[in-house]
């Protein structure tokens, strides 16, 4: 016979492999905060209550569900200062502001509302103003908790502020090819995504694997045992 040790050995292998399954998280459904940095979004360093951007530059929004920074989806769209910026001339005692406003898929969407369609807006503003009052100028009614956090961008979301969701790592969440462009590690790490899997759907190699190992282990105990009774 197979020793109890083996026996158990292989039932906790095999109930490990069972418990595998489509990977969840706690996300967060919030505007995230970017500044353009050349050809790419680079995540704020600190709200826009306390950024005092420069004429010229170029910062966007997104309303999306989120793990974290790392995890944030970008703005997608135009995000040229001279495109956004190209109507509003530069003026004395005063700055221009290109602000690039994402209201994200209606997957990311409060459950009841559908997000606007996105666009742009050049906020000219005082020299020392902050971000938060380029958008009041262009993007009102703008609604903070009582922390100060940004809660909702022309009217949207109407309610809620951060809330935590629960995600599927693997979920489309309707990710523009733009946005994959700013980022070409977004391509790397969708296609790596993919190749873990079979095209249909079907279990992942690693599933494949722990089953012959599984089975190589049931075999060698086997053997072992018969092993034994023969000595």
């Amino acid at each position: 016979m197979i020793r109890r040790p083996a026996v158990l050995l292989l039932a906790a292998l095999f109930l490990g492999l069972a418990a595998t399954g489509p990977a969840q998280a706690a996300g967060y459904r919030y505007w995230s905060f970017w500044d353009r940095d050349g050809d790419r979004w680079v995540y704020a360093t600190e709200g826009p209550a306390t950024a005092r951007p420069s004429d010229g530059a170029v910062q966007g929004f997104r309303f999306a569900v989120s793990e974290d920074s790392q995890d944030a989806s970008r703005p997608r769209g135009t995000a040229s200062f001279a495109s956004i910026c190209a109507r509003t001339p530069e003026r004395d005692g005063t700055k221009r502001v290109a602000l690039v406003l994402d209201f994200g898929t209606a997957a990311d969407a409060p459950s009841g509302e559908r997000p606007p369609a996105a666009r742009t807006a050049c906020a000219r503003v005082p020299d020392d103003a902050t971000t938060a009052e380029a958008l009041a100028a262009v993007a009102k009614p703008l609604r903070y908790d009582t922390n100060a956090l940004l809660c909702a961008i022309a009217g949207y979301p109407q309610k809620g502020c951060g809330d935590q969701v629960t995600t599927d790592r693997g979920e489309d969440r309707g990710e523009g090819e733009d946005e994959r462009k700013d980022d070409p590690s977004a391509s790397s790490a969708s296609s790596a995504s993919s190749a873990s899997s079979t095209d249909d759907g079907g279990p992942s190699v690693g599933v494949y694997a722990g089953g012959a190992l599984i089975a190589a282990l049931a075999a060698a105990a086997v053997w072992q045992a018969r092993r034994r009774r023969n000595d």
